[in-house]
């Protein structure tokens, strides 16, 4: 049956959505919490920290350049929280932002203070020395 899926989807396959004009093809995510925001354990849905400046001038700069950037966070999976995110976006310059709690096809670049980066096809991390044993 999976071979049957293969074909099919390999004689007819979806097409990529085209770059807009003047802007990079794809979107880059950012988490919230530990990358974006400051973050010093769970303290509720309705509290996120103050931004990390490096971040937040990376996001803007981004923007400036005419690049899709969308906030990938977990707190967006429950519709109730998510609320909090756009709100805090809104107070930092950030308004405009997607937010979202999955990937698609478009993803170009995940930044993430939980990622670990594997190499390509290959099941290994980019830096054994910082994962060494897992």
């Amino acid at each position: 049956m999976l071979k049957a899926l293969f074909k099919r989807f390999r004689s007819n396959p979806i097409p990529a959505e085209p770059a807009a004009a003047g802007k990079a093809k794809g979107w880059i995510g950012v988490d919230l919490d530990g990358t974006l925001a400051y973050y010093d354990g769970w303290m509720g849905h309705f509290h996120i920290g103050e931004p990390i400046a490096p971040m937040l001038e990376r996001v803007q700069k981004w923007l400036s350049n005419g690049q899709e950037v969308r906030i990938l966070t977990a707190r967006a999976s429950v519709p109730e929280h998510k609320k909090f995110v756009e709100l805090w976006l809104q107070q930092h310059g950030l308004g405009e932002l997607q937010v979202t709690h999955s990937k698609d096809y478009g993803m170009i670049e995940l930044w993430d203070d939980r990622c670990i980066q594997v190499a390509v096809n290959t099941g290994q991390p980019v830096s054994e020395t910082l994962h060494a044993g897992r």
